[in-house]
């Protein structure tokens, strides 16, 4: 499927989603460097659109990464602050937000082996655990989605779970797996 009807199949499901608009909103107001809607609430809100389920069903979390060269926690913590302050409360403690800049700093000590320092959001899809983790977007000021997807979309509506050579930590993605397709019984994992 070329990207073009790719993305305007992710976009319907966005957009068919209230929770997901209301936080791309939000963060696209709230004026955050290099920033994206990453991870379940792209994945999981496409799945839920294919197989005929209610929008949110099945996702935990609002991952929002950003890039911002501060690195201090301090500057971080700002972010996370500000945004909570802009969400409606019923989203507040689904919306998890991230500077990418600072991934390194704590990246090894919590899921195991290096790295490296990213130099933007749209890099750090590449170190996703499967390929079709790898897919965000952006509400531009202009109202249109922008997408950034290292891996294309095949693996995501082919539901196939693929592994990312590029992951340290191959039972992190077996855990993860298992977690996904006890929510999306259609997935599939490949080697």
């Amino acid at each position: 499927m070329p990207p073009s009807e790719a993305e305007a199949r992710i976009e319907a499901a966005l957009r068919a989603s209230p929770r997901v608009m209301t936080v791309l909103e939000t963060i696209a107001a709230a004026g955050l460097p290099d920033w994206r809607l990453v991870s379940g609430a792209v994945y999981g809100t496409v799945f839920n659109h294919m197989t005929g389920r209610a929008p949110d069903y099945g996702i935990k979390d609002y991952d929002i990464a950003y890039f911002d060269p501060d690195t201090s926690w301090e500057a971080e913590d700002a972010v996370i602050r500000r945004v909570e302050a802009a969400l409606p409360e019923a989203l507040r403690p689904l919306v998890e937000v991230r500077n990418q800049a600072r991934v390194h700093l704590w990246f090894g000590q919590r899921f195991g082996g290096d790295y490296p320092a990213l130099p933007s959001t749209d890099a750090a899809l590449e170190r996703y655990l499967c390929t079709l983790h790898a897919v965000a977007v952006r509400l531009e000021p202009d109202g249109r989605l922008s997408f950034a997807a290292p891996f294309g979309y095949g693996d995501l509506f082919a539901m196939r779970l693929r592994g990312n050579p590029a992951t340290v930590n191959p039972a992190n993605r077996a855990a993860k797996n298992r977690e996904l397709i006890a929510r999306w019984p259609e997935l599939v994992e490949v080697a």
